[in-house]
């Protein structure tokens, strides 16, 4: 069963990037969002009054009065949203068409506005200005209870497609003299759309990449050198980890050779700063890592 969403006027601030206050003037002055009641009479907003913000949201960016879009049917609003090129308007416009998308599950909507961030932006600018700043808004819907899992594994998925394809679309021409770079998640890590990312940039300049993804068994890396024997291996790690459980993360990635250089990207085990093997070089983010490369 999903998540049924209560937001907060606040949280529809954040979620939506309309003011609390002009979301209290249009609810008074327009009567464009009426908020539901909890039985101890505390109000609070549900999915659709967030899609139907969002919706108003993009016709005011572009240039209709909120006067107008008040007289319009909720079906009207999202036929003229449907209609609309997002071209002439800022970032914003892409966050909502995402929003959208991802709250109705729709692969179209998802489809038109990455395209047209691409067309506007680039790919590399469209993931670094767009997606990961659209998934930290989704990390505050898993915050406030108001996200379903389904909803969240639907928008991952449809960006994972969109990076493997890039991967599989470059062009650039691999030479067996080029170092060869192994990128994978260790065991419980299962985020993998920044190394995927990461695995698009430096394929880009030409490395060799071997992308192996989520949950490597770390007790399988000495074969995994053995048949794939890397330059570079180049290891993500999202989930806190307490420093006994780091030393011992650390202890397990031993096996590499003394000769081979691992990257490890991990704010958490930056912060905690233990001791490495000199091999070793620990980032707190992939970001970080580019700048080896």
């Amino acid at each position: 069963m999903g998540v049924v969403a209560k937001y907060s006027i606040k949280d529809l601030e954040i979620l939506s990037g309309i003011r609390a206050a002009t979301l209290r003037m249009w609810e008074k002055r327009y009567q464009i969002i009426t908020p539901l009641r909890t039985h101890t009479n505390i109000r609070y907003y549900g999915n659709e009054h967030l899609k139907l913000l969002l919706n108003i949201n993009v016709l005011n960016r572009n240039g209709i009065k909120i006067s107008h879009i008040a007289r319009m049917s909720h079906r009207e609003i999202t036929d003229k949203v449907k209609d609309l090129s997002f071209t002439r308007s800022g970032d914003d416009d892409l966050f909502d068409g995402l929003m959208l998308s991802m709250i109705d599950l729709d692969e179209t909507l998802f489809q038109q506005a990455f395209f047209k961030a691409v067309a506007r932006l680039g790919f590399e600018d469209t993931i670094n200005r767009i997606i990961f700043p659209f998934f930290s808004r989704i990390g505050i819907m898993w915050q406030i209870d108001s996200i379903n899992p389904a909803q969240e594994h639907f928008i991952s998925n449809m960006v994972r497609q969109k990076l493997i394809s890039a991967i599989d679309s470059i062009n650039t021409t691999v030479h067996s003299s080029s170092k060869k770079v192994l990128l994978f998640l260790p065991e419980n890590e299962l985020h993998e759309l920044g190394l995927l990312f990461f695995s698009y940039l430096i394929k880009n300049k030409g490395y060799q990449t071997i992308y192996l993804g989520q949950a490597v068994p770390l007790s399988d890396l000495p074969k995994i050198v053995e048949v794939s024997n890397p330059d570079i291996f180049v290891c993500n790690v999202s989930n806190p980890m307490t420093i006994g459980d780091i030393q011992l993360f650390i202890s397990k990635l031993e096996v590499i050779p003394a000769n081979k250089k691992l990257y490890i990207a991990s704010a958490n085990i930056a912060e905690q700063a233990p001791e490495l093997p000199a091999n070793f070089q620990l980032l707190a983010s992939l970001k970080q890592l580019l700048v080896e490369f």
